[in-house]
């Protein structure tokens, strides 16, 4: 069984040994920090019981359970969430970060670095040793400065200020209205300050994308700077676990690296990590994280992954392209 819990939803997948999906279940946001550690353990049952449900099993007949969770960061996160789990009453399992889902879902060996961009950012990585580390994952003020919300807000930033002539012309300035379903950028920012608006939705990203694509130099700076600034996240990374064998696997996950798949973002985000480590492998995964977690459960389980396995994890659960 592979638990993901992410603060949006909580998805549980059960699995034979040759990785045939036998139950799913989906429940609410499973990540403690944002919900609590009370809502997050009911959520997290309830996807549980739902996939049990579907596949006809009970507890006692799962091997093992990899649990992979959003807001398993530090030792005092651990020591709420061990006891918790606990009392899921398993008798085999396990806990990590849901970063070390995704690095699993594109490294065979679970070796290497993963970037995470979706709402938030995160960087971690894994040595052979089995030495792991975090570079980022706690907002902006401890030094993390990417992801959907960040880019949403450099997005109407910079159509303010090409607007107010403090930055270069950008098409942005008659995008950004229009997805607001306002005429203007004045009508906008009147409207937003009569209202005492001062944040904006992570949608706003797909504007973003749409200005690059059609060549605007401001959103392609915008995204650019994301993309170094991701790079970074994995060096970091890199330095600090050491003994990383050439290539080094760079895995790529959350909606923004894995949907998204802006051209200017991947481009600074490579360029930026082969200025020091030239030799990298980068690597999008086109499963859900819930699979990475199903595949760390087989590692456990000392069960040989197949390549044909793998493949089916893929069609199960596949991002669109």
């Amino acid at each position: 069984m592979g638990v993901d819990g992410g603060g949006s939803k909580t998805f549980t997948v059960i699995c034979d040994e040759k990785g045939n999906v036998l139950g799913k279940g989906i429940s609410g946001c499973g990540n403690y920090q944002s919900n609590g550690i009370d809502n997050a353990i009911a959520n997290i049952n309830e996807s549980i019981e739902n996939a049990l449900n579907m596949s006809g099993l009970n507890k006692s007949n799962i091997d093992f359970v990899q649990f992979g969770l959003a807001g398993a960061d530090r030792e005092k996160d651990f020591s709420i969430l061990l006891p918790a789990l606990r009392n899921l009453s398993f008798s085999n399992w396990d806990l990590v970060c849901d970063t070390m889902e995704g690095l699993r879902t594109g490294s065979a060996d679970n070796v290497g670095v993963v970037l995470v961009c979706g709402t938030g950012t995160n960087a971690a990585g894994r040595n052979k040793a089995g030495k792991m580390v975090q570079t980022g994952g706690f907002g902006y003020l401890y030094g993390d400065f990417a992801g959907g919300g960040q880019m949403a807000r450099e997005t109407f930033r910079a159509a303010v200020r090409s607007w107010e002539y403090r930055e270069s012309p950008s098409i942005l300035t008659k995008k950004v209205p229009e997805f607001f379903n306002y005429r203007t950028m004045e009508e906008l920012v009147n409207a937003f300050l009569d209202d005492d608006i001062y944040s904006v939705p992570n949608d706003l990203t797909r504007v973003l994308h749409e200005a690059a694509n059609e060549g605007d130099s401001v959103a392609i700076k915008i995204l650019t700077s994301m993309g170094n600034e991701l790079g970074l996240a994995a060096k970091s990374v890199i330095k600090r676990l050491g003994n990383l064998e050439c290539p080094i696997p760079v895995v790529l996950t959350g909606s923004i690296l894995q949907k998204g798949r802006n051209t200017y973002l991947l481009e600074s985000l490579e360029s930026s990590i082969i200025s020091e480590y030239p030799d990298i492998n980068l690597i999008i995964p086109t499963m859900e994280p819930v699979y990475g977690a199903l595949l760390l459960a087989m590692d456990q389980l000392n069960i040989a992954v197949t390549k044909e396995m793998y493949q089916r994890f893929e069609s199960y659960g596949g991002y669109e392209r």
